[in-house]
């Protein structure tokens, strides 16, 4: 008996999800494509995977670093499973149960007779099965010990940008891990695993690169377990538009995105840079993070001005995301054109509102001419509006406090290109804290 590798587990998911999907061949896949698997396992698992994570799964991005075990987890999951241990366990029980049939005749009925293995053949039967226990009682036996042992106090974790503001930025981290009790130490960037990087217990530093700004918090993981969190605070130093590819963004000064009183990236400006819009056209980003003095995410208002400037090819749904980034959080508004509703979404802090289990129909819109979104926030109760009519209420209501978080940055991205007429932040009393019309 021959037990599986990480490598070849991974292989045989990625066939059961694709038989799952019931597509044509994952070698003709699309961005678009990825961007769809994406959604589903989101919707069915209450995790989103990037569509650059899947890529890399699949082999469509080189990446040299192994998925995370929340990643493996989310996936198998998708195909329900539990997590990936499950996974590998009904894979290895699998592989042993063809062990005992039908090869040499080994537990197959010739006629009414039933054919005995030979000792030989229990013998190495027996001794697979030991091997895969012990694994099995080692692992479990490992997984305890370290819960028990690991105590954040033991560890150090603190962190220094190479320039206060601006992108990009690598972050230096100076942790110490050494009483680790396994090899198994890590890194990652922020909230998502993908950006995960395996360091080794005896070194003491490791750095990143940050290419987008915002407020993340920084973990250092030993196995699965987070033993320290810090913050980074990456600022943008004014509005910074760039373009989301693969791996590394394509900047823009600030006055290429500026025109005529509007926030845009035309799609000329997009073309003089070689990247095509058609058939699958980019993300436009636009992003402000900065200090917003004291306003937090319990009082607020937020209004803005926008309109989706691109409708061709696979663009045709529009996608507009506006986003509100906090400490270590943040409010989504996903909206898109007419007919499209089923993929918009709603994350507020950290409750995940998806199209396809609710009616967020109110944000299908018309991009013809700029639509007006409003979020206001009194303690636990946030109201959105789209051109003066309430469209979606959220209430905390068995919260006893409501949470607070410091607003730290403005986000707008959309599918194509887009533009942003104004933007301003009050207090819910009306106290103007940031307002910008370009």
């Amino acid at each position: 008996m021959i037990i599986n590798s990480e490598e070849h587990l991974i292989e045989i998911c990625k066939k059961k999800i694709e038989s799952r999907l019931n597509w044509d061949s994952s070698e003709k896949w699309s961005n678009q494509d990825f961007e769809e698997i994406a959604d589903r396992i989101n919707d069915k698992t209450g995790v989103r995977l990037s569509n650059v994570t899947l890529k890399r799964i699949w082999g469509k991005v080189k990446y040299d670093s192994a998925p995370t075990t929340k990643t493996l987890d989310t996936l198998v999951q998708f195909i329900d499973l539990e997590n990936w241990r499950a996974f590998r366990l009904s894979e290895v029980s699998e592989i042993e149960n063809a062990d005992l049939v039908t090869e040499n005749g080994i537990g197959k009925e010739e006629g009414n007779k039933y054919t005995k293995p030979p000792k030989s053949k229990n013998k190495w039967i027996a001794i697979g099965l030991l091997i895969v226990s012990g694994l099995i009682w080692l692992g479990l036996k490992n997984r305890k010990n370290e819960a028990k042992i690991l105590d954040p106090a033991d560890y150090s974790f603190s962190i220094r940008k190479i320039v206060q503001s601006g992108l990009p930025n690598t972050v230096i981290f100076d942790y110490d891990a050494s009483k680790a009790p396994i090899d198994s130490v890590f890194i990652q960037q922020s909230w998502d695993s993908t950006f995960r990087k395996r360091v080794s217990r005896n070194n003491t530093q490791h750095s990143s690169i940050y290419y987008h700004p915002g407020y993340f918090k920084a973990k250092l993981l030993v196995g699965n377990k987070i033993v320290k969190e810090n913050d980074v605070f990456i600022q943008s130093n004014g509005w910074l538009s760039v373009i989301e590819t693969e791996l590394v963004p394509v900047y823009f000064n600030a006055e290429d995105a500026l025109l005529n009183g509007y926030l845009t990236l035309p799609v000329k400006k997009i073309e003089s840079q070689n990247i095509s819009l058609t058939p699958i056209p980019h993300f436009v980003r636009y992003s402000n993070v900065r200090e917003y003095g004291n306003l937090q995410s319990d009082n607020f208002i937020f209004e803005t001005s926008v309109k989706n400037d691109f409708r061709e090819g696979s663009s045709i749904c529009q996608k507009t995301i506006v986003s509100l980034l906090f400490e270590g959080t943040a409010i989504n508004i996903s909206l898109c054109a007419k007919g499209c509703e089923s993929d918009n979404y709603l994350f507020y802090l950290s409750k995940q509102i998806s199209g396809k289990e609710h009616d967020l129909s109110d944000f299908g819109v018309d991009f013809s001419a700029f639509v007006n979104l409003k979020c206001e926030v009194r303690g636990n109760v946030a109201k959105f509006f789209i051109d003066g009519k309430l469209v979606y209420e959220i209430d905390y209501i068995l919260q006893k406090d409501p949470v607070k978080y410091k607003i730290k940055g403005l986000v707008y991205r959309f599918q194509g290109t887009g533009s942003v007429d104004y933007v301003k932040l009050s207090t819910i009393d009306g106290k103007v804290v940031y307002l910008d019309d370009f």
